[in-house]
C-alpha cells in the first residue's frame, strides 16, 4: 500500500476533540478536507502524523497545546473604550466581534467581558492553551508527491 507522505495531497475525515472528550469540530456530515502534507495548512501536529498512514487507517491523535492552536498569551487580552463599539450593537460576553491589527490584518476578537464602560475582548484563539485531540482517517490520496 502507498503511504502518505510530505509533498501528497490527501483527503482526511476528522474529528477534533478537546481532552475531556467533547467534540469541537468534524468533517463527518461534510466531504473530506484536502489538504496537502507539509504546506502548512493545518495544525502541524496533526499534519506530522498523516505521515505513513495509508488509506483507510483511522489514528486517534493527540497534540499539545504548542503544536495545536499555542498557548494562551495574556497579553492579547485588553480592555477597550465602549465607545469604540457602534452604540447600537449589543455587545454581550461569548460575542465575536471582527477588527483589524495596527498592521491592517483581519483579527477575530472574542468578548470576554462588558460594563458601561468598556469591553474586554481576548484575540486568541478559542483553544489557544488546550491539548486538542483529533481523530483521522485517510480517505483518498489525490496525488502523490
Amino acid at each position: 500500500m502507498t503511504q502518505a507522505k510530505i509533498g501528497d495531497i490527501v483527503r482526511i475525515h476528522y474529528t477534533g476533540m478537546l481532552a475531556d472528550g467533547t467534540t469541537f469540530d468534524s468533517s463527518k456530515e461534510r466531504e473530506p478536507l484536502q489538504i496537502e502534507i507539509g504546506a502548512g495548512k493545518v495544525l502541524s501536529g496533526l499534519d506530522k502524523q498523516i505521515v505513513g498512514m495509508n488509506v483507510g487507517d483511522i489514528q486517534t491523535i493527540e497534540i499539545p497545546a504548542e503544536d495545536a492552536f499555542g498557548p494562551h498569551d495574556p497579553r492579547k487580552i485588553q480592555t477597550v473604550p465602549r465607545s469604540k463599539v457602534p452604540s447600537d450593537m449589543d455587545v454581550r460576553p461569548g460575542m465575536q466581534l471582527q477588527a483589524e491589527s495596527s498592521g491592517g490584518t483581519p483579527m477575530t476578537l472574542n468578548v470576554v467581558d462588558v460594563n458601561s464602560e468598556e469591553i474586554t475582548v481576548d484575540a486568541n484563539h478559542p483553544l489557544a492553551g488546550r491539548d486538542v485531540v483529533f481523530e483521522v482517517e485517510l480517505t483518498e490520496i489525490v496525488r502523490a508527491a
